[in-house]
């Protein structure tokens, strides 16, 4: 297969315009230059990492209430149970 002619699919990409803070802004620079990435690319994936641990949040809300009725109040109850 000659993959020369590029990818088999393309990832629709959309653009978001943020306001940065000075403090922000420099950190940015300094994560991106030392990790050798993009500006871009660090502000995706660090916006990717907060929306997981967002939707996580909700699912643990959600399911909270049917778990402590079964004596799941902490981390560790799952833990003991699960390991």
């Amino acid at each position: 297969m000659d993959r020369s002619a590029g990818p088999l699919y393309t990832r629709a990409m959309s653009s978001l315009t943020l306001s940065l803070d000075s403090d922000l802004e420099r950190l940015l620079d300094e994560v991106s230059r030392a990790s050798g990435r993009q500006p871009a690319k660090v502000a995706s994936e660090a916006l990717r990492r907060q929306l997981a641990i967002l939707r996580f949040d909700q699912v643990r809300a959600k399911i909270a209430p049917a778990a402590e009725a079964r004596g799941y109040l902490t981390d560790e109850d799952v833990f003991r149970d699960v390991s």
